[in-house]
């Protein structure tokens, strides 16, 4: 028997049908969405006065390697914001399992709040370049994105679509994983990036999971 929790993680819960002060569009107040065995209601912070997340207020890493990521990674790949990363949990939550909303960065960050409804596959392990195992990646692209291995080959027919993300437009752990899957001959249409990532989510005030 699996208990399904409903779990707030704004500074306040609200009912479903009181009014709040700051929507996410003029239409949507919040968005009820499942993390792993939990219902997480996603709002945005309720103070006009918030500010963002110290973590992610940074404005300057060294470029090399944290450098600004183009808006087109590579053709067929769609670059979404956060109402179209919104619409994908959604569908997850009411049963589309053909879909999957990835946290590409390490353990470490992930520790420190991830985007409700999302798991974490670090780039670490798909990317041959960070010196991912080739058997944990096959793994990965089976078991996980519903690849199928064939003759020394990747039948993608059943594949999932995958949404990436990571720290934000200057962070190449999400870039990364996409071009390498796409050298492993993953479908770029079944290939979705949130390239603002958690700076862009925490600049919103929208909720985190931890």
């Amino acid at each position: 028997v699996i208990v399904v929790m409903v779990l707030c993680l704004a500074p306040r819960c609200y009912g479903d049908d009181e009014p709040l002060r700051v929507n996410i569009t003029p239409s949507v107040a919040r968005a009820v969405v499942r993390h792993g065995e939990l219902l997480v209601t996603i709002t945005r912070r309720q103070d006009p006065s918030s500010t963002v997340n110290s973590i992610y207020a940074r404005t300057s890493r060294d470029c090399p390697p944290f450098c600004v990521q183009p808006i087109t990674l590579s053709p067929g790949v769609e670059t979404i914001g956060e109402l179209e990363l919104l619409d994908y949990l959604q569908r997850i939550t009411d049963g589309d399992n053909s879909v999957i909303v990835i946290d590409s960065r390490t353990p470490e960050w992930v520790k420190k709040g991830t985007i409700p409804g999302a798991i974490n596959i670090p780039w670490t392990i798909i990317s041959p370049t960070a010196g991912a195992d080739p058997f944990e990646i096959a793994d990965v692209l089976e078991a996980k994105f519903g690849a199928i291995a064939q003759e020394g080959l990747w039948n993608y027919s059943s594949a999932k679509t995958l949404i990436l993300f990571c720290n934000g437009i200057w962070c190449e752990q999400s870039p990364t994983n996409i071009r390498a899957l796409l050298q492993f001959g993953y479908p770029a249409h079944r290939i979705k990036w949130y390239r603002g990532g958690m700076q862009a989510w925490e600049g919103l005030g929208l909720t985190v999971v931890q």
